[in-house]
């Protein structure tokens, strides 16, 4: 199972903390493809941080800025892609991403805290990040499974032990 001649080998998503951007970097060191993080590129296309994007312009200013930049990487890019955890939240993007690989990164609230600490610059976890975590996945959890070929846990393994995971699940070889 492989990703379409224009777009993207694999398709990572999952909450925010989940490894998506480390797991994906491995992934196309494996698959000798290149890695784009769609986070990344509006970092560099607005030159500050998402969290500063947010407080600065709200929250639907930040997933006009994703939707276009999930649209412009699957459009554009042939190896592992990692979207933002919040890319899913719009159907446009779940829509477009029906006909490409994805797999959806999963990991329980116990590790969520663990990876994502308390004082990161997590813009939805700023207060309570477990109850919040809990609240944003019970509103996203069902788009992942919607949109995902896979689901493979995080949960106690290393990066390189999900990458593994990834390639066992949609039947890749290493380079």
């Amino acid at each position: 199972m492989t990703g379409t001649p224009d777009g993207p080998r694999i398709v990572l998503i999952g909450p925010m903390g989940v490894g998506k951007t480390t797991v994906g970097a491995l992934l196309a060191e494996r698959l000798g493809v290149a890695h784009r993080d769609t986070d990344a590129d509006i970092v560099a296309a607005q030159g500050r941080e998402i969290a500063d994007i947010f407080v600065d312009e709200g929250e639907a200013y930040f997933r006009e800025l994703e939707r276009e930049a999930v649209r412009a990487a699957v459009a554009q890019h042939t190896g592992v892609l990692a979207l933002g955890g919040g890319a899913i939240l719009d159907a446009s993007t779940r829509e477009l991403l029906a006909a490409h690989p994805v797999v959806y990164l999963s990991m329980d609230v116990e590790e969520a805290v663990r990876r994502t600490g308390l004082n990161q610059a997590r813009p939805l976890l700023a207060v309570n990040p477990r109850k919040q975590w809990r609240e944003l996945m019970d509103a996203r959890r069902s788009l992942y499974t919607e949109v995902a070929r896979v689901v493979v846990a995080t949960d106690g393994r290393t990066p390189d032990e999900v990458a593994q995971a990834v390639l066992d699940a949609l039947e890749l070889k290493d380079a």
